[in-house]
């Protein structure tokens, strides 16, 4: 319990401190949005537009520096993330909550079955060191992940959309497809995703199998598990239960900050593949200088990092006791 709380009380410091950052740097640069946003057109306008502009985003206010921070601190907890400057005047939180289910779907998943996938191949290649799967699959996938996600996704567009033509080359759907909820617009989006899901999984998994190959030899060596072998006990069960378990700890926090980048996206993979995903967005809110749309999205990144290195201690803790005791 004393574990739970210590972990606890770390995850509200750091999500205070994650807000007050976000609060100061963009108060720290020089400029507004509204400047920005009229040095498009090179000085060619009226100042009272400026004026009418920073009304409208809600910056012509002459609070204190600290009111301000109190009031973006109850803005943020009551879920009022401000005005979108690139799809004004819609509201940051509808335009996150529109992307939020396409990252959700293409980058979560994809990592998860990277992570799976990759974890088990580590394990089998480091149990039957020296074999044809521990010659040939770490060398191979770690020289893949080496490639950028960009120049995988622009070869598999090459490919297997313009020269075989089995995929679409852009977007979540077809333009045409009428939106609904129903297994032909579902299989529309699945066949969209294919090409972008397979370029994050082929470029992830090497590492995976990589480090828990390099776990599971350094566990094999254990006493436990020569004790577990010496029992008689199937080296299936041995390779999972008491070998594959203590080796797959060290990839937990890993695994759970994989989880948490998952809200950002992948930029340049949904780049590539003009998906709408937040990615995407983060990626048109720099272009667009959408100053309280970036904010929220980094403000939204850090927020799932942490609370997904949260759980991974939590399930550290409950696979290895010896974690939650003090020296």
């Amino acid at each position: 319990m004393r574990f739970l709380v210590r972990r606890l009380g770390f995850l509200l410091v750091a999500l205070w401190a994650a807000l007050t950052v976000n609060f100061f740097i963009p108060r720290l640069m020089p400029g507004n949005p509204a400047e920005s946003m009229m040095a498009k057109f090179h000085g060619h306008v009226n100042p009272v537009a400026i004026k009418a502009l920073e009304v409208a985003f809600g910056i012509n206010n002459h609070q204190g520096l600290i009111s301000s921070y109190f009031e973006y601190i109850n803005n943020t907890l009551h879920g009022n993330l401000g005005l979108s400057l690139s799809y004004f005047p819609i509201p940051v939180s509808t335009v996150i909550m529109r992307a939020l289910p396409w990252s959700l779907g293409l980058v979560g998943i994809s990592t998860i079955l990277g992570f799976v996938i990759g974890t088990a191949l580590g394990a089998i290649a480091a149990w039957r060191r020296g074999g044809i799967l521990d010659n040939v699959l770490p060398p191979a996938f770690i020289v893949i992940s080496a490639f950028p996600y960009f120049w995988i996704g622009l070869l598999c567009v090459w490919f297997f959309a313009l020269t075989l033509g089995w995929f679409p080359i852009l977007g979540g759907y077809t333009e045409t497809a009428t939106v609904a909820w129903n297994w032909g617009f579902v299989g529309d989006i699945l066949w969209h995703s294919v090409l972008p899901a397979f370029t994050i999984l082929l470029t992830s998994i090497g590492g995976w199998i990589l480090t828990m190959r390099n776990n599971m030899i350094t566990v094999v060596a254990e006493d436990y598990v020569k004790m577990a072998r010496a029992k008689g006990l199937k080296p299936r069960r041995v390779l999972w239960q008491y070998a594959g378990r203590n080796a797959l700890l060290p990839n937990l926090t890993g695994f759970a900050m994989s989880l948490g980048f998952v809200i950002s996206g992948a930029i340049l993979v949904e780049y590539v593949f003009n998906y709408p995903g937040l990615g995407f967005t983060l990626l048109q809110a720099v272009q667009n200088e959408d100053y309280p749309l970036m904010q929220s999205l980094f403000l939204l990144i850090t927020v799932a990092v942490l609370v997904a290195i949260f759980i991974s201690d939590v399930a550290t803790a409950l696979l290895d006791p010896r974690t939650r005791s003090s020296s």
